[in-house]
C-alpha cells in the first residue's frame, strides 16, 4: 500500500505508530476527507475490492465509496501502520426493527489498541462514527466529534448479539448488529456483489453521498435532497433541481468531480438523471 498517498489524501501528518491517539486521528481524518457514495453503482461500473483497485479509486482518483471499499482501505492503512486489525461483519439496522433480518452486508473493523478492542468504521454513510468505539465497554455513552454512541449486548441463543447505537436527539437508535464474527475475503466479495448488483439493494435504488465535517456537522445527498445538519438539527436543506445542479453539489460539497453531462442511473429514477 502507498501509505504516504493515503495519509496525504486524508490530510494526516501525525505520528505513524500503532497507538490509540493515532487510531483516533486517522479515523476522524478519513471520515472527514473521503466521501461515502454509491455513484459507480448507478453508473453501472463494477465495484472491485482488490487493494490496488480500492486505492486507485479512493486515493488516486479522489473518489469515495461504501463500506466494502472504505473499510478495506482503512484495514490496509492500519495494517501498514502496525495495528492488529480484523474485518468483521454486521447487519445494518437503520430504520429497521429488531424483528427484521437485514442482510449481513456491512463491513467494519475490530482494532486492538492499548489493551482493548475498538470498533473502527469509516463506511456508514451519514452515521459513520468519527472515532473508534470500545467494543467491550457496554451500556456506556461514548462521545465522538459528532453523535454520542454506545454498544449494548443482547443475550440470545445460540449466541449473544451486539448493537452499535447512536444517540439521535434523546433517542438511542440501532445502527447495526454484530456478533464479533470475522468477515473473510470471500464473504466480503459476496456481500459487495449483492450490495452493488441486486435489485433490492438500497444502493441500486437511491443516490447517496455523505461526508462528516471537522466542525461536528455532516452533509449528505439522498436522491434530490441535500442536507447539512448537526445531530438532528437541520442547518440547511434544499432540493437538487436538475442533473447539472447535482454535479455542482457533488463537486462543491463533497469534492467529487464528474465530467459535464454525467448522468446517474436510468431515466425516471428518484434522483436527477
Amino acid at each position: 500500500m502507498n501509505l504516504d498517498a493515503y495519509l496525504s489524501r486524508i490530510g494526516y501528518a501525525g505520528p505513524r505508530t500503532p497507538t490509540l491517539p493515532v487510531l483516533r486521528d486517522i479515523v476522524l481524518a478519513h471520515a472527514c476527507s473521503i466521501p461515502f457514495e454509491n455513484l459507480d453503482v448507478l453508473l453501472g461500473r463494477e465495484i472491485r475490492l482488490e487493494p490496488s483497485a480500492v486505492e486507485r479509486k479512493l486515493v488516486a482518483a479522489r473518489r469515495g465509496g461504501y463500506c466494502f471499499e472504505q473499510n478495506s482501505l482503512l484495514l490496509g492503512a492500519l495494517s501498514a501502520l502496525g495495528f492488529a486489525a480484523r474485518p468483521l461483519s454486521a447487519r445494518v439496522r437503520i430504520k429497521a426493527t429488531r424483528e427484521d433480518t437485514p442482510p449481513r452486508t456491512h463491513l467494519f473493523l475490530r482494532v486492538e489498541a492499548e489493551g482493548g478492542s475498538w470498533l473502527a468504521d469509516v463506511g456508514l454513510g451519514g452515521l459513520t462514527p468519527t472515532t473508534p468505539l470500545r467494543i467491550d465497554q457496554l451500556d456506556t455513552e461514548q462521545p465522538t466529534p459528532h453523535e454520542t454512541r454506545r454498544i449494548v449486548r443482547e443475550e440470545r441463543d445460540p449466541a449473544p448479539r451486539y448493537f452499535h447505537q447512536a444517540k439521535l436527539g434523546e433517542v438511542w437508535a440501532d445502527v447495526y448488529e454484530f456478533t464479533l464474527e470475522e468477515m473473510p475475503e470471500i464473504d466480503r466479495e459476496v456481500g459487495n456483489w449483492w450490495t452493488s448488483t441486486h435489485k433490492n439493494s438500497k444502493f441500486r435504488q437511491n443516490l447517496l453521498a455523505a461526508l462528516a465535517r471537522p466542525d461536528g456537522t455532516r452533509v449528505s445527498v439522498l436522491n434530490r435532497e441535500f442536507t447539512h445538519r448537526r445531530g438532528t438539527e437541520v442547518l440547511e436543506r434544499f432540493e437538487i433541481t436538475d442533473p447539472e445542479h447535482l454535479l455542482g453539489v457533488l463537486a462543491e460539497r463533497f469534492g467529487l468531480i464528474f465530467p459535464a453531462g454525467t448522468r446517474f442511473g436510468a431515466p425516471g429514477a428518484a434522483w436527477p438523471t
